[in-house]
């Protein structure tokens, strides 16, 4: 039976903050897209303490429930199998990690399993949404009596699965404001107010207004690794990437047309590109005097093109920018920056790649950087996918 694909996009984001003195965190977020069987996976871990011990048994965690969740394993079978991997702890006795486990298929369909963290909130726009949970006791004689919770839905656009460690809930426990705690009853409060007032926020804000605030609770120096994930179900945002000119000449117009014709935000990279479409569709093409980036020649300006670039070197830089990226990197301002930001700032990225060969790119002597554009391509779009859950497609002409 064939599937179809919802028309949303999942933006997900897992905000932290490590216990105050502590130089790693020792709660766990993995997110990984599954291309090949439709499906986005995330899960996050609570490992028993802080610091490297509750990072080790969160990071074995949330492996597994990831490995295992992609092999189909039955929900009680993976949580079994988890708990009794986890080494016993030689104080307290016990294995001891939390786990919440989102699938999320491309139609919606979305299942949670949640073993002691604080119970997920499943918002439907800005109303919580109750999507029936369901408890499962443990049979095992070394788990006998331990509770997992579990739920099926069907995700609709706009819908938000907002999951959390219990350093959110429980932040400002002890204080003279929150003696118990923020609560979870509080923190939903906050949340639906936060979307009230600003219902189209990404999951990257939200989450870490989240964390700030817990934080804010504990006096700016959290008590306990705290961790907010959030995935957001919505309106894709689409960039055309451009880069070399068709094979054939013949289809340099068929060629422009679909770039002036694609709904979203459009990169040109490659001055020879750039010129044909220009010439094509009858726009003024005009480059930039202003050097933002020593090593790369300006950008352009083209009517109804967001941004116009040189092409390989341009592209060169654009990898190893992609490689070496961190979620809280400050990006540049030169050619390269400004298609990374898009990038990053786009769902849904169709490439049009020309494979026109340019000789000059081919030349011994040229830096061995100065890779011809279809594996430059290759490369950006597989980074796209696997470090930043993109969804990419290309197009060879």
């Amino acid at each position: 039976m064939e599937v179809k694909e919802a028309d949303f996009y999942l933006d997900i984001n897992c905000s932290q903050n490590n216990h105050h003195g502590e130089f790693i965190c020792g709660d766990v977020f993995i997110s990984r897209r599954i291309k090949e069987d439709g499906r986005t996976i995330a899960v996050l871990s609570d490992g028993m303490g802080s610091g490297v011990k509750a990072n080790v048994l969160a990071t074995l965690t949330a492996s597994m429930g990831i490995n295992f969740t992609i092999e189909h394993k039955e929900v009680q079978k993976t949580a079994e199998i988890i708990m009794n991997t986890l080494p016993v702890c030689s104080v307290r006795k016990v294995s001891y990690s939390t786990f919440t486990i989102i699938d999320v298929e491309d139609d919606g369909s979305t299942t949670i399993v949640e073993y002691d963290n604080p119970r997920c909130l499943i918002m439907r726009t800005h109303r919580p949404y109750d999507p029936g949970w369901e408890e499962v006791t443990l049979n095992s004689q070394r788990n006998k009596g331990k509770k997992l919770y579990t739920c099926h839905f069907k995700a609709r656009k706009e819908d938000r699965i907002f999951f959390w460690s219990d350093g959110i809930i429980q932040s400002g426990m002890g204080s003279k404001t929150l003696p118990f705690g923020w609560g979870r009853d509080e923190v939903e409060n906050y949340v639906v107010k936060s979307v009230k007032n600003t219902p189209f926020i990404s999951s990257s804000k939200l989450s870490k207004k989240i964390i700030n605030m817990a934080s804010l609770n504990d006096g700016g120096s959290p008590l306990d690794d705290s961790s907010c994930g959030i995935i957001y179900f919505r309106e894709p945002r689409k960039l055309l990437f451009v880069t070399g000119p068709p094979y054939e000449e013949e289809k340099d117009a068929d060629f422009s047309i679909k770039v002036q014709r694609f709904g979203g935000k459009k990169i040109v990279s490659g001055g020879t590109t750039a010129e044909i479409v220009a010439r094509e569709l009858g726009l003024k093409f005009s480059a930039s005097l202003e050097m933002l980036d020593p090593d790369l020649p300006p950008t352009a300006q083209m009517e109804g093109v967001d941004l116009v670039t040189e092409g390989i070197l341009t592209l060169g830089k654009v990898v190893r920018i992609l490689e070496n990226f961190y979620k809280d990197d400050v990006l540049g301002k030169g050619p390269a920056f400004q298609i990374v930001k898009m990038f990053l700032e786009s769902d849904k990225i169709h490439i049009i790649n020309g494979t026109r060969i340019n000789v000059a790119h081919q030349d011994p002597n040229l830096p061995v950087e100065l890779e011809i554009r279809r594996t430059v391509v290759k490369r950006i779009a597989r980074l796209l996918e696997e470090k930043f859950l993109k969804e990419v497609s290309i197009e060879y002409v």
